[in-house]
């Protein structure tokens, strides 16, 4: 709000106070604009058409969408990349419901979410009528919070508590339905947002930093494992400084990639691919293992503590949850950087970055550098990650869809910031890569921003690329075509030695983008695909390249892990 002085400025702002307040569709909106909301992500219906309207007199960009589930992954990556709540808006019914996988997605990556529906009229909502579904009690098992509007004047201080659950860590995705009677009723010209009070982090408890400075300073071989916590908490300095003091290695899992630059000495790589990769000896040799910002569904612990005996030190925001193979052995409970830095100062050892860490980055290396010299067409799923990781900055984001592309991508993909590498971790959702781009891209406007997809996912919500046409939002989505569910026949392959419906054909991707009015690429030989990504990264608008990937080299790696053992 602009700053005015004087009496008419003063009416002039009451006013507007008054005729903003005149309904409860105008009053959402200005308790959403008080929370900072920059864009809303949705379709209207029938049911909220006074709220959609209302949005046109605000601050606040409606980003209209061309399936609800594309609203969601878009208000899921804006959480993620901002930390403040992404909103996605829906009508009732089937509306509502297809905001769900997207609501699901957050709520298991630990991202907050704030997403509203309409709903039907208070006065048939008890009885058998038109799109009726109990829809508070359907998102309740998805969501931090869910719940019915009964009143307008209730709206200030449910969306307060909408985003203030959201936001708070742990985070997560809540749901407000709001209906249509009480969405059009008039309000008092008093109704106001309340104040947004941010809930700050805790200082670590002394008494848990001595006890975990003793564990350490007695342990034969500490290990670090920073996880989508530390990103969210803005603590990948404090980590670095943390392993550098006390020479200790440092591996993430695939949520928490970047928050250690895997360019630093002490890295070891991402864990969550198999148990026999490269960077799980790093754990089978360690007696202590120090959780950073690491919550158990980004990774089995079972796979890095098989035998439940290293002593664990958690440190986040908030307890562990409970798993036989997740003994803590301290809780380190406040905000994270701090909690680092006062554990750094009570130990006073120095440990030495050993012959298997050397090795296992070695390794990861020369693994890359054998699939950069690759010229093999169909082309090497790390040719391809090669190459991507040459035509993108340090900054740049890439969204890697679930799949055999999230497979290669977050093992491999050298990372060396926070978020700059997404992946579902949580709940492993396919279709949140296109999306999530034209979300990423209006967070984080001054960075390029790829999706990277297999096939299956990318049709799975590749409408929204007309949103990022008609929405001038540049956006680069690479395709990883192979004409089948490549995922599911690598593991039936190393299952059950074959595979069975997983096979499809596909569209003409370069016309399909072109009738969106996006630019389509197709790669015929390796050397094509590095140029072509660098020009499409500049064009003004969307652009889709697709390139044949060949999946043998999936069970090639499987079968040579499989041969892995250590220490080296």
């Amino acid at each position: 709000m602009s700053e005015q002085t004087g009496e008419g400025g003063q009416a002039r702002e009451a006013g507007k106070d008054r005729e903003a307040g005149a309904t409860a569709a105008r009053l959402l909106v200005r308790t959403l604009e008080a929370e900072g909301v920059e864009y809303v992500f949705g379709i209207p219906g029938e049911e909220n058409i006074h709220f959609v309207d209302a949005l046109r007199d605000s601050s606040i960009r409606y980003v209209l969408v061309r399936h609800e589930q594309g609203a969601a992954f878009m208000a899921e990556i804006y959480g993620r990349l901002t930390g403040r709540a992404g909103v996605a808006s829906a009508t009732l019914g089937p509306g509502a419901i297809n905001l769900q996988l997207g609501v699901a997605d957050a709520t298991t990556n630990s991202t907050p979410v704030v997403a509203i529906s309409a709903q039907v009229g208070l006065d048939r909502i008890y009885k058998e009528s038109h799109q009726i579904v109990d829809l508070v009690s359907l998102f309740r098992p998805i969501t931090k919070w869910s719940e019915l509007a009964l009143t307008a004047e209730a709206l200030p201080e449910m969306v307060r508590k909408a985003f203030k659950t959201a936001q708070t860590e742990r985070p997560g995705a809540v749901y407000l339905a709001i209906p249509e009677d009480v969405e059009a009723a008039p309000v008092a010209p008093e109704a106001r947002p309340l104040p947004v009070n941010v809930v700050r982090p805790q200082e670590p408890s002394p008494a848990q930093i001595a006890r975990a400075a003793d564990v350490i300073a007695l342990a034969r071989r500490p290990i670090v494992l920073a996880g989508h916590g530390a990103a969210r908490d803005g603590a990948s300095q404090a980590l670095i400084g943390f392993a550098e003091r006390l020479g200790l290695p440092v591996a993430t899992t695939f949520n928490g990639k970047g928050v250690f630059p895997d360019d630093h000495p002490n890295a070891l790589g991402a864990v969550g691919f198999m148990r026999r990769d490269y960077v799980n000896f790093g754990f089978d040799e360690a007696d202590v293992l120090i959780a950073v910002g690491y919550e158990l569904q980004e990774f089995d612990p079972a796979k890095i503590n098989p035998d439940a005996d290293k002593k664990i030190i958690h440190i986040h925001r908030f307890a562990a949850e409970v798993d036989d193979h997740y003994p803590v052995e301290v809780g380190i409970q406040g905000d994270i950087s701090r909690s680092l830095r006062a554990l750094a100062d009570a130990v006073h050892r120095r440990f030495d970055v050993d012959a298997t860490d050397r090795e296992i980055r070695r390794m990861l290396r020369a693994e890359l550098d054998q699939g950069r010299a690759d010229d093999g067409f169909p082309m090497s799923p790390l040719r391809v990650v090669a190459d991507i990781r040459e035509a993108m900055g340090r900054h740049d984001i890439v969204l890697a869809d679930t799949g055999a592309v999230k497979m290669w991508m977050a093992r491999m993909y050298p990372t060396y910031e926070p978020n700059t590498l997404l992946v579902s971790n949580g709940l492993s959702s396919m279709g949140f890569a296109v999306p999530g781009a034209i979300a990423a891209r209006l967070a984080r406007p001054g960075r390029r921003v790829l999706a990277a997809t297999g096939d299956g996912a990318f049709l799975m919500n590749s409408q929204e690329l007309e949103t990022a046409v008609r929405e001038k939002i540049p956006i680069t989505v690479l395709i990883w075509e192979d004409d089948a569910y490549g995922l599911i026949e690598w593991k039936m392959g190393l299952e059950l030695g074959r595979s069975s419906h997983t096979a499809f054909s596909n569209p003409d991707f370069v016309a399909y983008a072109e009738s969106f009015g996006a630019k389509g690429y197709r790669i015929s030989s390796a050397g094509e695909l590095l140029p072509t990504l660098r020009k499409a990264l500049t064009d003004e608008g969307a652009s889709v390249i697709t390139v044949p990937v060949d999946y043998s080299h999936n069970l090639r790696l499987t079968d040579t892990l499989g041969e892995l053992t250590g220490p080296f």
